[in-house]
């Protein structure tokens, strides 16, 4: 059976990390099929939105610290998966579509990191977050720049010392989730999101998500002309006459792929 379960609804991938037995900690296979999958939803053309949950109950527990334990620790092949894995992440986050985190049970170490870097995480009741990394030995590596861009420095640090819990209340006191919603509501909770999502336009929803990436580190008065630029593409494009035509008859405007 895959570690990774792929599904399409209309303009809606659905992806399912699929290692129930092991609360789907992170396997070499599902970070490759994820990689794979993140590039086809970008070449697809017509991929809206990416969703990611996992099977049995629980999002990620991280790392397989039991594969890890049964190996040679050596250098170069540690630093390897590892790196493999932050490039996963790097494609989760640079992905143009709108992306969300469904996330119950287990959220731990690599599973906390993919819940920030989704820009929408939607939480169970069931959920608990855990920063494991420090208190085995390790480091939150290709982790560390997602905690700082969702929880702030000072979150971050503090969560990360200290081997961090978190349940789903305290997860959203911290807007590390968005929404917390009983276990059985999060399908319920998902297609309302999706449903919110869809009512964008594709090509503006990219446009955004790489300026306010770029915003993050640049300072304001320095991207006045390049986001009057992006401003001014998306106002005389396709989409942006759609749009306003749309508000001026009052009707939902008709986005393409």
């Amino acid at each position: 059976m895959s570690d990774l379960l792929q599904r399409r609804e209309g303009g809606v991938l659905h992806l399912t990390l699929n290692r129930p037995e092991v609360r789907n900690a992170m396997s070499p296979e599902m970070v490759s099929g994820l990689r794979a999958a993140f590039a086809q939803a970008r070449d697809a053309g017509d991929v809206r939105a990416v969703v990611l949950r996992g099977a049995g109950g629980h999002f990620c527990a991280g790392a397989d610290l039991k594969a890890m334990a049964s190996k040679p620790r050596d250098f170069d092949s540690m630093g390897a998966a590892n790196a493999s894995f932050g490039e996963m992440c790097v494609e989760f986050a640079a992905l143009p579509m709108a992306t969300v985190a469904v996330v119950e049970g287990t959220v731990m170490g690599g599973g906390f990191g993919l819940a920030c870097v989704a820009d929408v995480a939607i939480a169970g009741t069931s959920a608990l977050f855990r920063l494991p990394e420090t208190s085995i030995g390790v480091v939150p590596a290709q982790i560390a720049a997602y905690l700082v861009e969702r929880l702030g420095y000072s979150e971050a640090k503090r969560l990360a010392v200290s081997g961090g819990k978190l349940d789903a209340q305290a997860a959203l006191a911290i807007r590390l989730v968005h929404a917390v919603h009983a276990d059985a509501e999060l399908d319920a909770a998902l297609a309302r999101t999706l449903h919110e999502l869809l009512q964008c336009a594709p090509q503006a929803v990219a446009a955004t998500k790489s300026l306010i990436a770029k915003a993050r580190f640049t300072p304001p008065a320095d991207l006045v002309q390049e986001a009057a630029r992006v401003f001014a593409r998306a106002a005389s494009g396709d989409e942006g006459i759609e749009g306003s035509t749309a508000f001026v008859q009052k009707r939902k405007p008709r986005w393409a792929p």
